[in-house]
This record gives structure tokens, C-alpha cells and sequence, in this order.
């Protein structure tokens, strides 16, 4: 898809202050933050990061073909024009959406946030779209579709950098689409990478602990989320119309109140409760999947899905208020479209190669989607339940015991490894989390064990498996890397969950992924 527009009058279109004086009238054919991404007549957008100031590689940009300059500092002397914003993070994402020519204002855009079960619901409601034979596409933090077009995005992604959004979006509006469903992060929205999207309709799953060493605090993190809901108040009067409607969590009673509270617009609670707008009743929970009614003051209707656990009754809910109160789509339809999803790559994705217990992937990564899961897997068997799991390295410290705490609680046994551990000490988190374990009756070498190689770890938990048990592998979910030091490393716990069945079984399989240790040299994991 190519594009050219003006720099002038993609500034003529912000809404945001600064003087046009400084803006030249010349073509810009691309947007990139990246000096190496740049190519010729590109406008480079010069950001701070938290380690890289991109103002540093201005030159490169020019080099490399930049026609002109956005950034913050003070500069001169440059050979292209240099327009000086407060805040070009902030106004990246109405350049980007300028520049594309607002693909947002010619979508009905579902927004979806929360800190567990995001990437769950966005794929129900997408299923549940094309089931009303709705031209939709989707862009979560596994992939984006557009058309028949499916780009992976799971390589440590949160919500894409705004200017990679608007394209995706830009891309939809030249397929011919009408809906889009998109995942957003706490990170996204405290980077302003989405407020350009024109929301129409946003859910929120969950508010839990989670990102603290970023946002600081529980309330600033919730106020990162809760910006879809002030979004809404901002979206333009759409040709097709807008429902403007907020979609919220009774059950979650941390965020519920403050939530209700604070959405201006039209807004629809979901749970389990006689109190709630859209709730479940009849539930019925099997290894096999979910059954319920749902049920509100205008419909009933029976749902099933393939998913397991009570999360995703909730996350269901959540897709079916959006879709038939938001969008007007029949429930029975909607029934039928979150029954038909079938699997969500790393979202208790079962591995099976012919053992006789049941072995599962999921990205569970924080305490709350930890203790879900493995509630889940207690309903899924008469078995022991055991989990393997680490916590990150440079990330919220707090939840590293927490999850540790959970699984001793929870689990019959528990293996403790590695994930991103980044430039931290491993050995240091998993005391902290072993300190988690052992603060709730845990003993090590009995019920819960500390495996630094997170390969090792799934070979040890599937040797302590006996028949009917469940092992639950999470954390990594279906990304595809590991980050040590300062660097990633090709890593799929599907992958590491069937090398190891194979290697149990003595069936062919994959094999186990590499994985250096923070003590390896330099040039022995360069090799892999």
C-alpha cells in the first residue's frame, strides 16, 4: 500500500498546539521511529525511550533519507526541516492517523483492555463477527488479520507502535473491511498509541496486579485503562454511526465501581450475579468446555464454547454484551460464534502426543491469571495439579512472590524457572519466589523445586507426572522468545513442551529449544 500526503496538511489536522509556521509544504511518502527503518522522503519522529534517545540518531535518519525531523529538544543546524513538539510520543499517533488518512473514522472499532483474558475476548467477539457475516479484522498481542492476511505480532508485542497501528488499520479500511476488534495495553494507552483509533465500543476485563514497576501504583495503572473509556467521549460522529458504549466487569469489584463512576457515555455491566446487566446462569464446567445461559432483561440464550474454566465464562459474557447490546447481532448468532473458536494459540493450549495425563501451555504471567488457570485445571481433573512458572526479570517484583504464594496454595506441586530474567539476578528471583512458596506451608525438594533452565524445568514436571494428573506450563504463552542479558533468544514453550513429551514417550518430536544460562559466554550462544 503506498501513501504520500503532505506534511502540511497532516499538521493542518492535528489536535494538538504548535505553529504551522514551522511546517513545510513537502511530500512525505512514510513515518518511521526507527533511524534504520527509514527510507527516502520518510518523516522521522524522534521519541525518548527508557534506554535509547532517538534524537541521538537524527543524522542517521537524514542519511538514510528523512525529509524532515519531529522531536522535542532544542536543535539546529539540521539539513531538513525540524518541527519542535512538547510531546511527540503524544503526537505521533494523530500524524500516524493524519498521515493514513483516518482509517479509524471509517471502521466500527471494537476496543478491548484489562489485565487478563484481553487477547481471549478479542478473538470471541471477532468470532462472533464474522458468524453475523460482519467484514471484521482483528489485532491482538498474538497477531493481526486483515482479510485473509494473518501477521504474527507475538515476539514480546504489546500494543503496536502507533504509526504500524494506523497502516494495519489503513489496510483494513483497503480490504474492504467495516469492523476491527484491537487489544490495547496499559503500556499502549500511557504511550498514547491508540488515541487515534476512534473508538466505538470499549470492554474491560479485569483490573489486577500487574505492571506496577511502570505505572507505580494500582490506581495509576487503572487510570491507564480506563482512558478506552474517556476515548469514547472524543470518537467523531461516524457516517455509519457509533454506539458509544462502555462495557464493564461486575464481578471484578476492584475496578467495577471506580469503572461505573467514571464512563461519561452509555455503559453495560456483565457477570455472575443477579445484579448484573448481562449475567450467567446454569453454568456448567467440563474438561471438555463451558455451558451456560446468558441472560438479560431483552434476551436468553444458551452459550457453549470449547474454552475451559470460569474466566472464560466471564470472557464471554463480555464479547456477547459488546456485540448483541453495542452492535445489535442476534444473540443465537453470537452463541454460534463463540462456539466456534477453537483454540487460542498459548491460551491453555493442550499438547497431547499419547500421554496419559494432560499437558497444557498458557500464558498466565500474572497472580491472578496464574490462580485462574490453575483453578481450571484443578476442574479439569481427579488428579495432582502441577505447575511450572517464573516471573520476569526487571519487571514488578511484588508479583513474584505472589504467584509463588498462589501456586503453593493451589498446585500440588510446583516447579520454579526462568522467564526474562533480563539483566536480574535468576538465581535472586527465584528465592524471592521460593520465599512465596515457603511462606504457604511449601517445601522445597517435597512440594515446590527451584530448575533455572526452563527446559529442564518442563522435562522434570513431566517426569513427576503420574496417570490423570494436568501439567500446566506458564508464562510465556505464544510468544516466541526468551530475553537474557540484553538479548532474545528463539524460545516457544509449545515447542519446549513437545520436545519434551517426545523425549518421555521416546516418540519423534521436536527438539528442546536452546537456552544459554546468564553464565554462558558470548560466543557459545551466538552460535544458536
Amino acid at each position: 500500500m503506498s501513501n504520500q500526503k503532505s506534511l502540511q496538511h497532516i499538521f493542518a489536522e492535528l489536535p494538538l498546539p504548535f505553529c504551522m509556521a514551522n511546517v513545510p509544504d513537502i511530500p512525505v511518502t512514510g513515518i518511521s521511529i526507527d533511524s534504520r527503518a527509514v527510507r527516502p522522503s520518510h518523516l522521522f519522529v524522534a521519541m525518548k525511550g527508557g534506554n535509547i534517545d532517538a534524537h541521538d540518531y537524527i543524522q542517521n535518519a537524514i542519511d538514510n533519507g528523512a525529509v524532515a525531523v519531529v522531536g522535542e529538544r532544542e536543535l539546529g543546524g539540521l539539513s531538513v526541516p525540524y518541527i519542535r513538539l512538547d510531546n511527540p510520543r503524544r503526537a505521533l499517533t494523530w500524524i500516524a492517523a493524519a498521515f493514513y488518512n483516518w482509517p479509524g473514522r471509517k471502521l466500527t472499532v471494537i476496543g478491548v483492555t484489562g489485565t487478563d483474558g484481553k487477547t481471549t475476548t478479542t478473538n470471541l467477539i471477532y468470532q462472533i463477527l464474522l458468524a453475523a457475516n460482519i467484514k471484521a479484522g482483528m489485532i491482538s498481542t498474538v497477531n493481526a488479520v486483515i482479510g485473509d492476511e494473518v501477521l504474527d505480532t507475538g515476539f514480546h508485542v504489546t500494543t503496536p507502535d502507533a504509526h504500524d497501528l494506523q497502516h494495519y488499520l489503513a489496510k483494513m479500511v483497503d480490504a474492504g473491511l467495516t469492523h476491527v476488534v484491537l487489544e490495547t495495553t496499559s503500556h499502549g494507552w500511557a504511550q498514547y498509541r491508540v488515541d487515534a483509533c476512534e473508538f466505538d465500543i470499549g470492554v474491560v476485563t479485569n483490573i489486577t496486579h500487574e505492571h506496577f514497576d511502570e505505572h507505580g501504583s494500582y490506581e495509576n495503572y487503572r487510570a491507564a485503562k480506563a482512558r478506552l473509556f474517556s476515548n469514547l467521549e472524543i470518537t467523531s460522529r461516524k457516517s455509519h454511526g457509533n454506539p458509544r458504549l462502555g462495557v464493564i466487569n461486575r464481578d471484578d469489584v476492584k475496578s467495577f465501581k471506580f469503572l461505573n463512576d467514571f464512563i461519561k457515555v452509555n455503559k453495560l455491566n456483565y457477570g455472575l450475579g443477579e445484579d448484573a446487566d448481562v449475567r450467567a446462569m446454569d453454568i456448567r464446567y467440563s474438561p471438555s468446555g463451558i455451558h451456560f445461559t446468558a441472560k438479560s432483561k431483552d434476551f436468553s440464550v444458551p452459550v457453549s464454547s470449547k474454552l475451559v474454566g470460569a474466566y472464560n465464562v466471564s470472557n464471554g459474557l463480555a464479547a456477547l454484551t459488546a456485540t448483541v447490546c453495542g452492535l445489535g447481532i442476534k444473540p443465537e448468532i453470537a452463541a454460534q460464534g463463540i462456539a466456534s473458536l477453537e483454540e487460542i494459540p498459548g491460551r491453555m493450549e493442550r499438547i497431547d502426543m499419547g500421554q496419559n495425563f494432560t499437558a497444557i501451555v498458557d500464558f498466565a504471567h500474572t497472580p491472578n491469571a496464574l490462580k485462574v488457570a490453575l483453578e481450571a485445571g484443578r476442574a479439569m481433573t481427579s488428579g495432582r495439579v502441577i505447575s511450572v512458572f517464573g516471573s520476569a526479570g526487571l519487571r514488578d517484583k511484588a508479583k513474584r512472590r505472589m504467584m509463588a504464594e498462589t501456586s503453593a496454595e493451589l498446585a500440588d506441586r510446583t516447579v520454579l524457572t526462568a522467564e526474562d530474567p533480563r539483566t536480574e539476578s535468576l538465581d535472586g528471583i527465584l528465592e524471592e519466589m521460593a520465599a512465596g512458596a515457603r511462606s504457604k506451608g511449601g517445601r522445597e525438594g517435597e512440594t515446590f523445586w527451584r530448575v533455572p533452565d526452563r527446559g529442564e524445568a518442563i522435562r522434570f514436571a513431566l517426569r513427576l507426572a503420574r496417570e490423570g494428573d494436568i501439567v500446566l506450563y506458564c508464562g510465556k504463552g505464544h510468544e516466541q522468545s526468551m530475553c537474557f542479558g540484553a538479548r532474545e533468544h528463539l524460545w516457544d514453550d509449545r515447542t519446549a513442551m513437545r520436545a519434551g513429551l517426545s523425549e518421555l514417550l521416546g516418540v519423534e518430536g521436536p527438539k528442546m529449544p536452546y537456552l544459554p544460562t546468564q553464565d554462558t559466554p558470548e560466543e557459545e550462544w551466538l552460535k544458536y
